[in-house]
């Protein structure tokens, strides 16, 4: 064989040789950078067809680096959790939100009525977590933590970075034991600590008093719970009976609840046709029009009513606030209402586990979102530290002043 052939046959066999040895090596490559077969053959229910390909490869590399580095400390069903937990957060709302089968169970013994805790109602106010209400006579209230104090810290730990439901669990716990709350404090230079001691919650729901002096009947709803609908139709029952015109319901420090309740209470005082709250589902959907269920017991009456609101009013209490001001029932008084005007839904993930998702926003009548600017009361009204000290409500003072003219 010519040199020069020999030559060029030695070159192409070592290209060859070199596609060879690239082609083994990304096969290498591939082979070790894959999720490991044995971590992943037993996945039960894969995802199902996307519309667009989604690249899991992060997922399985984060898996398996968890398994080396804590092969005993976390369980695979904790990381499923978890992973859930983190697909909840990419949402970016603070109402949506996983609850694994611990917080799902302390979840439900909150709608219930009943758990242990300090007794404070929380929400996320300018991306920071802040107290919507303390209840009415719980740990919290006693101890002087106030709507609006933003937390940030429980027993010493930040709260950056925590949902809602997080700072919730780690407040809750069983009566007599002790959990200490750091806040800031508008006007307060430093933060503010407190160490509370925890009790059995039992949710108030409603107080009534009439005022004879005044001749003004009072009821202090503190909640929108299940059972509120039917104490106040007793508590109206109380103020028919006194045979006075002036009512004022007040709604200050109250963070919401059912919304069937909402418009179950507001419906005392509206007719059939007239609107108590829309819910906007966004994207095009058409939003759905809750009208009131027409009881409108005070139609012709005479009724002279007054709302009190204040930060601490939310939710419901925006919704019915909004209602009655709105269709020209009553007035508002006191001050801007927190604005926590979403939707959530309770979808079951598991027998055990849920998942708490906003599907929609609320509008007042009108058309105001709540959400977006709470409501402003007819008389805004501030409470003075020297107020406070000395026991007056300036607010229900307004509020008896405004019937008295009326």
């Amino acid at each position: 064989m010519n040199t020069d052939l020999k030559k060029r046959s030695i070159r192409i066999f070592k290209i060859f040789a070199l596609i060879a040895l690239f082609f083994l090596v990304g096969i290498y490559v591939g082979y070790a950078g894959r999720p490991e077969i044995s971590k992943i053959a037993s996945v039960l229910n894969k995802e199902p067809a996307f519309a667009s390909p989604v690249d899991f490869e992060p997922f399985w590399k984060v898996w398996n680096l968890i398994d080396e580095k804590y092969p005993t400390t976390v369980s695979n069903q904790d990381k499923v959790w978890g992973a859930i937990k983190g697909l909840a957060d990419s949402v970016g709302d603070p109402y949506t939100v996983f609850m694994p089968p611990e917080e799902a169970s302390q979840f439900r013994d909150e709608i219930d009525g009943e758990f242990g805790g300090i007794g404070i109602e929380m929400g996320m106010k300018d991306g920071y977590i802040s107290v919507i209400a303390p209840l009415k006579d719980s740990p919290a209230e006693k101890a002087g933590i106030k709507t609006a104090d933003i937390l940030v810290k429980i027993d010493g730990i930040s709260t950056t970075n925590m949902s809602i439901d997080e700072v919730a669990s780690v407040v809750k716990g069983e009566k007599g034991t002790k959990v200490v709350i750091t806040v800031l404090r508008e006007g307060q230079d430093s933060p503010l600590e407190f160490t509370i001691v925890r009790d059995t919650i039992t949710v108030p729901i409603l107080d009534s008093e009439y005022r004879e002096e005044d001749d003004v009947f009072i009821i202090s709803l503190y909640d929108f719970s299940a059972n509120a609908p039917v104490m106040f139709q007793g508590a109206l029952r109380e103020f028919l009976n006194t045979k006075s015109k002036n009512l004022i319901l007040d709604l200050r420090g109250n963070p919401g609840g059912y919304l069937d309740g909402a418009v179950d209470i507001s419906s005392w005082f509206l007719s059939s046709n007239q609107t108590v709250v829309r819910e906007d589902f966004g994207d095009g959907e058409p939003e759905k029009v809750y009208k009131s269920r027409g009881y409108d017991v005070f139609k012709n009456s005479g009724l002279r009513m007054v709302v009190l609101v204040d930060g601490g009013s939310a939710s419901a209490s925006e919704i019915v606030a909004g209602a009655l001001k709105e269709n020209n029932i009553a007035t508002l008084v006191g001050q801007k209402t927190y604005g926590k005007g979403s939707v959530q839904e309770l979808v079951p993930v598991t027998p055990d586990t849920s998942l708490k998702i906003t599907v929609a926003k609320w509008f007042t009548p009108n058309g105001i979102s709540i959400s977006d600017q709470g409501l402003l009361p007819d008389y805004t009204i501030e409470l003075t530290k020297e107020s406070l000290e000395n026991g007056e409500d300036l607010q229900l003072q307004k509020a008896i002043e405004i019937l008295n003219e009326i």
